[in-house]
């Protein structure tokens, strides 16, 4: 029989082998970068309604307003602003920064209602962006965050995308701040893992079970949202976007999700604390809040991304050079999202770090839901209690 590290060797290459081969291209980031593509303009351009919840965001909401003030779109498009029970005057911020674009009859704000029991915060504020009636019939909600700043065409070519290719929801991954050395030690695994989970091909192919989008920036047809109940329909999810994403597919819709470098978030994480804190707050809602699910991606983790670096280094014989191929295909597949984000190729073959710090992070994750404060964001925790 042969030893062990050779069997775990054996199948931490072939985990790769499938991942780079069977798994859409997730790992060919480049064929997802939506800002070079151009659409058919349709013959009408629908009105729309861009809705922007926001909760304590003072320190980015004026560059968001902005940014959506000077979107270059040919057809109506009205702003909403739903403040979420802020603290830090982030109205106020808001309407300034409106006044001083000579937008302010363009920009509402509308504050929130209390949170009804068993709804999460942003879901919530998404449907009062929706019920506010800034618009009567819009063809599209546009949903972007609070810290993102789309591109003056971001609009005109998501609007563009959805007409031409009869798309009911349209999302967009907007370029993640890499400044700091934790965020070029940790985003652009970031971007590989959530491809990785949500493969964009799968995600566009209307067979696949595949459902994903990228919350800072969602195009949503309203008749879709119609069609699968409102967002009472998601209106307990903590990952609320590929939650939306999944109604929208099960319901019969078209989705599909780019990605972007002209369009940005803003928000800074300058230490890994957190960056950390960002991952903990959804990471074991992705697993289902299952013990066995957690056990299960812990022992994946470790098969896929760290044995390939133990025995690589520490075995010897066959068992060595099987590792080894598998430690070459892991760096070689992060490559293209180094690239991305224009960051040394040197990061590649510190992949298997990077996992070890998303599983802490997992792991935090589910400690939190177990101590009643899963899902916590800006004071709230969203997830259901596990008692």
């Amino acid at each position: 029989m042969p030893p062990v590290s050779l069997i775990v060797a054996v199948l931490s290459l072939g985990i790769w082998v499938y991942l780079l081969a069977g798994r859409g291209g997730y790992w060919r980031v480049r064929r997802f970068d939506a800002d070079g593509e151009a659409a058919e303009a349709p013959r009408e351009w629908p009105a729309v309604v861009a809705i922007v919840p926001a909760r304590n965001e003072a320190e980015n909401v004026a560059r968001t307003i902005r940014a959506l003030l000077r979107q270059d779109y040919p057809g109506r498009l009205a702003i909403v602003l739903v403040d979420d029970h802020s603290e830090d005057g982030t109205a106020e911020v808001a309407r300034q920064a409106a006044r001083e674009c000579g937008g302010a009859e363009r920009v509402r704000v509308h504050a929130a209602a209390a949170l009804p029991e068993g709804w999460t915060g942003k879901v919530w504020a998404m449907a009062q962006g929706v019920a506010s009636g800034a618009e009567p019939a819009p063809g599209f909600y546009w949903f972007t965050d609070a810290d993102v700043v789309p591109a003056p065409e971001t609009l005109r070519r998501l609007v563009c995308r959805a007409e031409c290719d009869a798309l009911d929801l349209a999302s967009l991954m907007v370029f993640l701040q890499t400044r700091t050395f934790a965020e070029r030690a940790l985003i652009p695994a970031f971007l590989f893992f959530f491809l990785q989970l949500y493969p964009p091909r799968w995600i566009a192919e209307p067979r696949a079970h595949t459902a994903g989008a990228a919350g800072g920036c969602i195009l949503l047809r309203r008749a879709a949202l119609e069609r699968i109940g409102g967002f009472q329909a998601i209106r307990g999810e903590v990952i609320d976007d590929c939650a939306l994403a999944r109604a929208v597919k099960q319901s019969g819709g078209r989705i599909w999700m780019g990605l972007s470098r002209a369009s940005v978030s803003v928000r800074v994480y300058a230490r890994f604390r957190e960056i950390e804190q960002m991952i903990a707050r959804t990471a074991f809602t992705q697993l289902r809040y299952s013990a066995l699910q957690l056990g299960g991606a812990v022992a994946g983790l470790l098969v896929t991304y760290v044995a390939p670096v133990i025995l690589a280094l520490g075995a010897h014989g066959p068992a060595r050079f099987v590792a080894l191929g598998a430690w070459l295909l892991m760096a070689a597949s992060f490559a293209p999202a180094l690239r991305f984000y224009r960051q040394s190729l040197l990061w590649a073959p510190l992949l298997p770090l990077m996992a070890l710090f998303y599983l802490a992070a997992t792991l935090d994750s589910a400690g939190r839901y177990w101590l009643g404060r899963g899902g916590e964001w800006k004071g709230r925790a969203q997830a259901p209690h596990p008692g």
